[in-house]
């Protein structure tokens, strides 16, 4: 496999093979943070592109492995979008897919910035934004898949890191350097039997097999603001799910970042499709829990107090 960095050569990037006849490579640069894969854009003497290669690791977390297969699950899940000219307007066309070197690139969406601002307190998501963001997942929570490549083994990275790593009493992750007393009201939730055997349960149904195509990561990091409105991108941990797991993450992230309570109201009015609302508030429940107490954390300006009163809310969002 060739072995792409952030500081490869662009004589490597040149060999790849993607390139239209008399296509020079002028720079590689990163466009932005990246979880799970490098990502670069490469921008030619006839075009930009963004650049895509799975690690048998998590970018962000090296010591964490990851199946090198994800990147077969984004690009299968780009190319169902095609059938829905919306979603296809939203999301990046998929130009050259390299099983083998687990590569693809991609069109490039143009200069942007994600929403993980949102985390610092000082914006609100407006109406219109709810509005579009609940389309998407309506057109994507109706496309009518029933064929998907398996997705276990991703399936199994993300449940880990939702339902079991932050819920472990001695996980070997400090909370307390992340902010001082977090250590401490973690325990309240790391030791609540009954809260566990809930988040157990609701583990073992996202392990199985839904019957939607769920973007699986549906959160700010993966909303990109470009000149052409909001794209979706990174549907790595997508396949067939429960759309509620979708609706939950979303409404987390809303509580996360600390936006208006009638937003979320908007979510359940724009959400069009039949749906089992005390499911989502449960996957909503953990997703705060698991972003509060677990690894994947966030950029957030809570203070312990607030993320104190957010993860009791979170736990009656789990027994509702």
């Amino acid at each position: 496999m060739i072995d792409i960095q952030q500081n490869s050569s662009l004589s490597l990037l040149q060999n790849l093979g993607f390139w239209k006849e008399g296509e020079k490579i002028r720079s590689a640069t990163v466009p932005g943070e990246s979880n799970m894969n490098l990502v670069l854009r490469i921008e030619t003497n006839q075009g930009s592109y963004i650049l895509k290669q799975a690690k048998s690791y998590v970018r962000k977390y090296p010591q964490i492995p990851a199946p090198i297969s994800r990147i077969e699950i984004e690009y299968q899940f780009l190319k169902q979008l095609d059938s829905d000219p919306f979603l296809a307007s939203l999301s990046p066309k998929v130009l050259h897919y390299d099983a083998q070197n687990h590569l693809m690139l991609l069109e490039d969406l143009g200069e942007g910035s994600d929403f993980l601002s949102l985390y610092g307190g000082n914006r609100q998501l407006k109406n219109a934004e709810i509005k579009h963001l609940v389309d998407y997942l309506n057109h994507l929570h109706q496309l009518g898949i029933t064929n998907f490549p398996a997705t276990g083994s991703m399936r199994v990275l993300n449940h880990e890191h939702i339902f079991n790593y932050p819920f472990l009493e001695e996980n070997g992750f400090d909370l307390d350097n992340i902010q001082p007393g977090l250590q401490e009201a973690s325990m309240l939730y790391k030791t609540d039997t009954e809260l566990k055997q809930r988040i157990q349960a609701l583990g073992d149904r996202y392990l199985a097999d839904g019957k939607v195509l769920m973007h699986g990561d549906f959160y700010p990091g993966s909303w990109l603001q470009v000149d052409s409105g909001i794209k979706i991108i990174d549907p790595e941990f997508g396949g067939l799910g429960d759309a509620e797991f979708d609706l939950g993450v979303f409404l987390a992230h809303l509580d996360l970042s600390a936006q208006a309570e009638d937003l979320g109201e908007q979510v359940r009015k724009d959400y069009h499709l039949p749906v089992d609302w005390t499911l989502v508030q449960q996957y909503r429940g953990v997703e705060i829990l698991r972003r509060l107490i677990g690894i994947a954390q966030l950029p957030v300006s809570l203070s312990l107090d607030a993320k104190k009163t957010l993860l009791a809310r979170a736990r009656t969002y789990l027994f509702t």
